[in-house]
Order: C-alpha cells, then structure tokens, then sequence
C-alpha cells in the first residue's frame, strides 16, 4: 500500500474561459472541481496504476468531505484527519484565446499543535500498513518548517521507505531527517547546497553532496531536458521524447507517483527512473490533473532514454 500526505488538501477548480480580461466580468465557457493539493495528485495516478492508495492528510468542513467522497471513483481510500474549518479551494484560469493560465491558490485553514498531534498519533497507526509513504506540498498555516521533519521520522522509525517533496523551509528541515527521496527543482537544489549548478555536471556534484548527507535517492528535474537520479547504483539521466503537452500541472507529482510505484515493485534506480518519467509524460498528455492513461504510459516507456553518467 502506498500512503500519501497531503497537509494541505483543497478542492482544484478550472475555469476555461476566452480572452479573460482583467477587471471585468468573465462568462466561464467549461469548469471542472476536482479533489487537489500535491498529495492527491501523486494518490489519483497511483492508483490508476492499480496500486493500493490510502490518503491522509487535514480536511475540514463539507468541503473536506467533497474532497474524500471525490476520491472514491479513483479507489483512493481516505484516512484523513477532520478539523472544523472548511478545506481551501483553488482556482486554476485557462484563456483559450491567449493560451496563458492564472492561478489563485487559497491558504487554507490555520490548525494548532493539538490538531497536528492527533494527526501524529492518526499518521503512526497508518505507516503500520503502507509499503511506500509519499508527502507532498504546502503545510496550512499554524504550522513551521519542522512539520515534514517530525512525520519523516515517523516512517524512518517504523522502517519504511519514505519520499518528500516540498520546498523552501519545509524541505530544508526535512532533509535533517534523511527522506529515501527528494526530487528538487535546480532552485531547490541551490538553495540546499548553495552551489551554483550553471552545468549539468555542477547540479550532479550538488545531489551528491545531498546524497553523501543522507539522502538516499536525489531525483531533480530538469524541466524540457528530463531529469536525473542520484543514489548507490549510480547517477543516471532520463531523456523523453517530445510529445504533445496539453497540460503540465501535477506532472511532477505524477513522476513522484511512479518513483512510489517503482519502489513498491522492488525497481532498481534506472527503471524507477524510467517508469516516474513515463507516468510524468503521459500525464502531461491528458488535460485532467493528476490523471493518465496507461496506453500512454506504455507506449512512451521504451522510448524513454536512460543514460549512466
């Protein structure tokens, strides 16, 4: 089973409109709700995959509970910790006309140490079970860096592998607790290491140097040029072929998913490498965030060029 965590859940809302203008009334053409926030967006293509999915993470109100019976279609089991303030909604703006998006991303509830100790005692009963634990994303306000850092050992100490993949303060402090995986941007892997990272061979050196510091496996993207992995076996890079992006949004969380899925399958790091840059691609080939379709995935995995350097 892989458990995911998203701390943030919200309601996805997208407006698809023509030729928004600033300041003005704008008819929406097409909308679209769906259950959001990073965490679910690695849960839905897991478990399209066919892997077991269990969420966790806060939801308040009759919008948390929106969000959980949204996840039911997807057969996503929902393990989440309720507080009284409704869950936060966030809006996605797609113009048609200028082919630009917008988006307004609510903050969400504010929660107290008390809410986050009874999720703590939630999330302990949960990692008994999982295989694979995946956090994801923002923390709701009432929370400060050391959040991921606290339920990283959580999963350490229970002995599974664990995946985090946030930013700023949460990621600098959660990489104390030495994650299996980390996937940051070449600005994540700046601030980290503050090294420059002009090169290929300066942002390998860097994820070593994460790497050698604890963390076992250093996935970072590299945008349009793919990605790379760091780990025991070796650094490797992923080249895909061009394909015909309808949407990006969530393509990272999708490539979060397929790590989870190629570490619950035993994978070694290339195939891992190789099945999260499929799941990544053909999710960037469907309009949905956080969804793909296998055919997509299959037909793009032997394609995929997985280089030892």
């Amino acid at each position: 089973m892989i458990l995911t965590v998203t701390l943030n859940a919200a309601i996805d809302k997208r407006y698809v409109v023509e030729d928004y203008q600033e300041g003005q009334v704008n008819r929406v053409k097409e909308c679209s709700y769906v259950p959001g926030g990073k965490g679910l967006n690695v849960s839905k293509p897991a478990s399209i995959y066919g892997a077991e999915v269990v969420a966790t993470g806060f939801v308040g109100g009759h919008a948390g509970n929106y969000i959980e019976d949204s996840l039911k279609p997807f057969g996503i089991k929902s393990e989440f910790y309720h507080v009284e303030a409704e869950s936060r909604s966030c809006i996605n703006i797609w113009d048609e006309v200028k082919h630009v998006q917008t988006e307004f991303l609510e903050p969400g509830f504010t929660l107290t140490e008390k809410d986050f100790d009874g999720f703590e005692q939630k999330f302990r009963t949960l990692v008994k079970d999982a295989k694979i634990v995946a956090m994801s994303g923002s923390v709701p306000k009432g929370l400060d860096g050391t959040a991921y850092q606290r339920l990283v050992r959580i999963v350490k100490e229970a002995g599974k592998p664990v995946i985090l993949d946030t930013s700023g303060q949460l990621l600098e402090m959660g990489i104390q607790a030495a994650p299996t995986l980390i996937k940051p941007n070449i600005d994540e892997i700046r601030m980290l290491t503050g090294k420059t990272c002009d090169d290929i061979n300066d942002i390998i050196e860097a994820a070593k140097e994460i790497h050698r510091n604890g963390v076992e496996i250093v996935a970072v993207s590299l945008g349009a040029d793919g990605s790379l992995v760091v780990g025991e076996e070796g650094t490797f890079r992923a080249e895909v072929p061009k394909i015909d992006a309808v949407n990006t949004v969530g393509c990272g969380d999708a490539m979060i998913a397929g790590f989870a899925i190629g570490m619950e399958e035993g994978l070694s790091i290339p195939e891992m490498l190789r099945k999260a840059s499929a799941v990544s691609a053909a999710a960037a080939m469907r309009e949905e965030t956080g969804f793909f379709c296998m055919e997509d995935m299959e037909n793009l995995l032997p394609e995929i060029k997985i280089t030892k350097l």
